[in-house]
């Protein structure tokens, strides 16, 4: 059999395709595009780098502007609202068909997930009770996926598939609750009119869904014109959109797996019996006809749910996310620290999520177990589940994507954004020598 034909082009497309593909790839982009920003939020451009982002886009119609907003604010709100579409998608899944659909197996990472929410913010609270800064306590309930789990893979093969299973898990519970705490906390005021428009749109999507609509061109339109512009206008965060939207995009198929394989094998066999000419580059018309009927079958064998989240991963996590990072993690390291201190927001932030998260995620998986609810996991011991508690403090995109919500205050943000990079800091650092030091025992 010949082998595939190799043009000049790939060899640049090939190593590219290897690093998106690789499973740390994703954490050293956004490590990357923090280590950017900071730089530039520190360099002799730092007054451009703040500026930039405070410059306004928006639409112009017969002399008036509408949706006129900084382009941080686009991002914070548009670009990120498919970031959580693709968060949506996640969760849909893994409730339906992922590790979340197992009660018995779902129930520990859901403890841990809980804890590891609520000691952060209750450690958060008890340090700023009153003022701007007690709007502070969902920055450290929040876990960086990616950058966790860009860590953990760090290890490879010293630690058990079934850590990396439980921290996924606890991961996208963990991210589950910080969408409700955006929509049920940092909400502005509510319009009724617009958002009854939006919950209008949302009942279309849901029957269309049930009609067996599964053209994704439909529910982006309806998605984004509909229910993502609706919310933007009543006031609760346009985010929230996206993750409604995702949840009523179908997940099952049209072709059965068994049906699916065995039409493949009938195109195959039919491809076969046509005589090949591989010296001319083109296929004759039953070739392209065979290969139509493959395509379109194969689109029926892959539920939309996952069509979009495989299509869409990889422009989240290499475009979407690094864009996130450079607008907010450029913070100047040039603080004053009386100014630092002059709140409780960078300590609530720093041992919220560097003590908090140890203590809730190690407590309530301790406690889970010892009441039988559910069982550790294969592979797992105290030590690892340790190590696994201090990468969850790891809070990067999601703590400073609340940052933006919950603070006005420039100073406040710095405060906050000090005591995320810290945490997230020591707490991979050291989660990363715990579990490369457990070698399985």
């Amino acid at each position: 059999m010949s082998k595939q034909k190799k043009y000049p082009i790939d060899k640049i497309v090939y190593p590219v395709q290897k690093f998106i593909q690789h499973e740390k790839a994703g954490g050293i982009t956004l490590g990357i595009s923090v280590i950017i920003a900071i730089f530039w939020a520190n360099s002799a451009w730092a007054e451009q780098y703040f500026h930039f982002f405070e410059h306004k886009i928006g639409f112009l119609f017969d002399g008036k502007p509408y949706f006129e907003y900084s382009i941080h604010h686009w991002i914070n709100d548009g670009l990120m609202s498919i970031f959580f579409f693709v968060v949506g998608l996640e969760l849909k899944r893994e409730f339906i068909g992922g590790e979340l659909s197992n009660p018995r197996k779902a129930l520990l990472p859901i403890g841990a997930a809980i804890g590891g929410m609520l000691v952060p913010a209750l450690i958060y609270l008890s340090l700023n009770q009153t003022g701007e800064a007690h709007s502070g306590w969902g920055i450290p309930m929040a876990t960086d996926i990616a950058f966790a789990l860009g860590v953990l893979f760090l290890l490879g093969k010293k630690i058990p598939i079934s850590l990396k299973v439980f921290l996924t898990a606890l991961a996208i519970v963990d991210d589950l609750g910080a969408v409700l705490v955006i929509a049920l906390f940092y909400t502005s005021e509510i319009s009724l009119p617009s958002l009854s428009i939006g919950l209008g749109f949302t009942g279309i999507l849901y029957i269309a869904n049930r009609l067996g609509v599964r053209s994704i061109i439909f529910y982006a339109i309806i998605g984004i014109l509909g229910v993502w512009t609706a919310f933007l206008l009543s006031g609760v965060h346009a985010t929230i959109a996206s993750v409604i939207v995702a949840f009523m995009i179908p997940a099952d198929v049209r072709l059965k797996e068994s049906v699916y394989l065995t039409k493949i094998q009938n195109y195959l066999n039919r491809f076969k019996s046509i005589d090949p000419n591989d010296k001319i580059p083109t296929l004759n018309n039953d070739q392209l006809h065979i290969l139509d009927e493959i395509k379109t079958d194969t689109n029926k064998a892959i539920p939309p749910l996952q069509q979009l989240e495989h299509a869409m991963h990889p422009f989240v996590t290499f475009l979407i996310i690094p864009i996130f990072a450079l607008a907010n993690a450029g913070v100047s390291i040039d603080i004053d620290i009386e100014k630092l201190f002059s709140t409780n927001i960078a300590l609530g932030v720093g041992l919220g999520l560097l003590v908090g998260k140890v203590v809730g995620v190690v407590g309530f998986t301790l406690l889970f177990v010892k009441l039988k609810i559910a069982p550790f996991p294969e592979g797992m011991n105290v030590r690892n589940l340790f190590g696994l508690g201090l990468l969850a403090s790891i809070g990067f995109t999601m703590s400073l994507f609340i940052t933006s919500l919950a603070f006005n205050n420039q100073e406040n943000i710095i405060q906050a954004k000090i005591g995320i990079f810290t945490a997230s800091i020591i707490g991979g650092l050291l989660g990363y020598w715990i579990l490369s030091g457990n070698n399985n025992k």
